[in-house]
């Protein structure tokens, strides 16, 4: 699966396995509540150990690498610690992924096994997997290239971040997460599994986002802690029924992407009553930098926060980009050895500065839209369009949206003569199995594409035309 960094040591001791931070933590009656229904951590372990039964049957061992396709449910979560349980690789596809997205993680993973819907029970294995170098999960992520990379974390790595993370936010067994966020991201996985898994408290899973299901959620369940991009807390401030009252037990929320600027940290900070706090990070280097209690609050709603745990920033003096390494990082890209620097360095894409060990990330080098959480790859956005018979030339960019942080909006030159509008676009995008968060919610037709010297599209001269 590619070339993979050796995983590090923290304090000078191995890291725990993720089967084995998991299994060992306190049980509780209400680990997980889906749908309704309640999970306590034993019929969750029973129903674990069954699933990976039936995995093995299958013929799956460790190291393979076994693929799905679910939203947000009990099932995705038993698939996960099932394969951790084996010691086999989890690749969730993103629910919403298109045909053409899925056939493309398939191809690229080789999984020894696709599971549908249907999870089957097998011989009950009980013994706790312990190699914590071994790979446990391959997320994939849109890349400037417009090719999704498949994002390596090892066991042992999941595992560490898992209990960092719980330190830094101060989680106990008395908080309780509503996790909207696909499992199939790095968010997801590590805020609706890993973490409260490890502290261990109450998980509450959504299918989707909805913020009205999600305001009846947190007054019933008492929801002490959410994480996610502003998108969602501007519909949950918005939802019929708002009142402080409704939210009166959240006492924290972490938020990152495209839109969390102080005067949002100020509006959803007085709306909810808690604190509200920007964080950075990415799938392959996942929350490095945060605000802790104690910080000062005036550079805390300005900055991105400061680094969690172990992690390493710099800045690259010639473009600005910021460097990162540490043992929270992934290990590498499936099938690609051009993750890291010659010395362990991470190149993020993005640009910031440090100051007094606060971070501030201030643009992207990589030519990706944050909309609503979900990354879009320009690339592969103008890739589709120009694919249609009536685009001669297509280029896409992100356009501010108050609620979702970015959208996608395409300016495009037809062929003479040629119709291509926001219905054609769509359908466009259907039948070719590409994920409707990815379609161009606007399209601009325009005589011809304005070009800069060096031949590239002069996208500055199309975002002054909106």
């Amino acid at each position: 699966m590619g070339c993979e960094r050796e995983v590090a040591r923290v304090g000078g001791s191995a890291l725990s396995s993720i089967d084995e931070a998991l299994s060992t933590t306190a049980a509780r009656d209400d680990l997980f509540v889906d749908a309704g229904h309640r999970w306590s951590s034993a019929a969750l372990e029973a129903k674990v150990a069954a699933t990976a039964g039936g995995l093995r049957a299958e013929g799956v061992r460790a190291g393979d690498a076994v693929c799905w396709q679910l939203p947000n449910s009990i099932d995705a979560v038993v698939l996960f610690r099932a394969c951790w349980r084996l010691g086999a690789v989890a690749v969730p596809i993103h629910h919403l992924a298109g045909a053409a997205d899925v056939d493309r993680v398939i191809e690229v993973v080789e999984p020894r096994l696709v599971v549908d819907t249907d999870l089957s029970a097998g011989e009950p294995v009980t013994d706790t997997a312990t190699d914590a170098e071994a790979r446990a999960v391959v997320l994939f992520t849109s890349g400037s290239s417009g090719t999704p990379k498949g994002v390596i974390h090892t066991s042992g790595r999941l595992a560490y971040k898992a209990q960092l993370m719980a330190t830094v936010h101060g989680l106990t067994p008395d908080d309780a997460v509503l996790m909207p966020a696909p499992l199939a991201h790095i968010s997801g996985l590590l805020n609706g599994i890993t973490v409260p898994g490890v502290v261990p408290m109450k998980t509450v899973l959504m299918s989707k986002w909805d913020p009205v299901e999600a305001l009846r959620l947190i007054e019933t369940e008492r929801i002490t802690f959410m994480i996610g991009p502003p998108t969602f807390f501007i519909g949950l401030i918005g939802a019929p029924g708002f009142s402080a009252e409704a939210v009166e037990s959240l006492r924290l929320i972490s938020s990152g992407g495209a839109g969390v600027t102080a005067a949002f940290v100020d509006a959803a900070s007085a709306a909810l009553g808690c604190v509200v706090k920007r964080t950075y990070g990415s799938t392959e280097a996942p929350t490095i930098t945060t605000w802790r209690p104690g910080d000062d609050p005036a550079r805390a709603r300005v900055s991105d926060g400061r680094p969690t745990g172990s992690v390493e920033l710099r800045i690259d003096d010639e473009n600005g980009e910021l460097l990162v390494r540490g043992p929270e990082l992934f290990v590498g890209y499936v099938g690609r050895d051009d993750a890291f620097t010659s010395d362990g360095w991470f190149r993020t894409g993005d640009i910031g500065t440090i100051d007094d060990g606060w971070l501030t990330i201030t643009g992207r080098l990589k030519d990706i839209i944050i909309r609503g959480g979900e990354n879009v790859s320009v690339s592969e956005v103008e890739g589709v369009l120009e694919a249609h018979p009536s685009v001669v030339h297509a280029v896409a960019i992100g356009a501010p949206h108050e609620r979702l942080g970015e959208q996608v909006v395409a300016f495009v030159q037809v062929s003479s003569g040629a119709t291509f509008d926001l219905d054609v676009c769509r359908e466009w995008f259907q039948t070719q199995g590409v994920a409707r968060f990815k379609t161009p919610e606007h399209i601009i037709v325009i005589d011809e594409i304005p070009m800069m010297a060096a031949g590239k599209a002069d996208r500055q001269a199309l975002r002054e035309r909106l």
